[in-house]
């Protein structure tokens, strides 16, 4: 797969943080409309936009292509047929072995796109950020809260003090207790989960750092934490965008515990160790 004339979408997802006011200005007009890009010329988006032909040259260069024409070819490509037949609309009539096919292949899909988003640095900051902590608590609401129990159950092979609660009462009351020298994850694939906002409130307060999981999109969680980590998940009639990304937040949090094991070196192995030989009375 060449990685050049693919992505475009995913490349502004990743940058977005990092773009002046104009840059999300541009970004945001081609996000919500890349068909009429394809079919728009330089002078005309940046006539649209009110600003310079000069401006949305650069921006095409500060996401990795050569110009403007690079980047609408890339855009083409990526909004054509091949994704569409990746993310198919189940129908009433399919069969179980055509649904079935349709959610493996949305799940790929999701995984795939949601990949393009770990390279804009944040992953980094966060694998360093849990590795340096001295303590990690994972917090979800609702759906949310079954991928935190899951990345609690991974990441206590780490030896680094970890917790994760579901109940909101609770988790306002733990995140109380965490200081700076701690590390919270919020999971929310909206972003805007009123118990999550308002556990990052109070860890706000007393300056832990953050890392938020939440589909891509402007919302109070990825603005508001520290480090952001997005999913990529589109929705259909039968399937919720909320259901495969639960697919890419696991594989995020399963990146993150692996890096964080490879950086912890002797001490993670000792701790994992110690926990494979405390499970092992469990077994017949």
């Amino acid at each position: 797969m060449n990685h050049d004339n693919q992505y475009c979408l995913a490349r502004i997802k990743t940058h977005y943080a990092k773009f002046s006011d104009k840059e999300k200005m541009i970004a945001d007009y081609i996000l919500k409309h890349p068909k009429k890009i394809v079919h728009t010329s330089i002078n005309q988006l940046a006539e649209d936009l009110g600003i310079a032909d000069s401006t949305v040259f650069r921006f095409c260069k500060r996401i990795g292509f050569k110009g403007y024409q690079a980047m609408k070819i890339a855009l083409a490509s990526e909004i054509v047929t091949p994704i569409k037949d990746l993310h198919e609309t189940i129908n009433e009539g399919d069969d179980i072995r055509t649904v079935s096919e349709k959610v493996f292949r949305s799940n790929i899909k999701t995984l795939e796109d949601t990949l393009q988003l770990l390279g804009g640095g944040g992953f980094e900051l966060a694998v360093d950020a849990l590795v340096n902590a001295n303590r990690v608590e994972f917090f979800g609401s609702g759906g949310s809260s079954v991928i935190a129990m899951d990345a609690y159950h991974k990441f206590i092979r780490s030896g680094i003090p970890v917790h994760a609660n579901s109940d909101s009462h609770i988790q306002l009351m733990s995140a109380s207790q965490l200081t700076e020298n701690d590390v919270a994850v919020l999971i929310s694939h909206t972003g805007t989960t009123k118990d999550i906002i308002q556990v990052l409130h109070v860890l706000k307060q007393n300056r832990v750092k953050t890392i938020g999981i939440s589909n891509f999109a402007k919302s109070p969680l990825s603005e508001k934490v520290d480090i952001a980590l997005y999913t990529v998940a589109e929705e259909t009639d039968y399937r919720s965008e909320a259901l495969s990304s639960r697919i890419a937040q696991l594989s995020i949090l399963d990146s993150l515990y692996i890096n964080v094991m490879i950086a912890r070196d002797e001490d993670g192995q000792e701790s994992l160790k110690k926990m494979r030989n405390a499970i092992s009375i469990k077994r017949i």
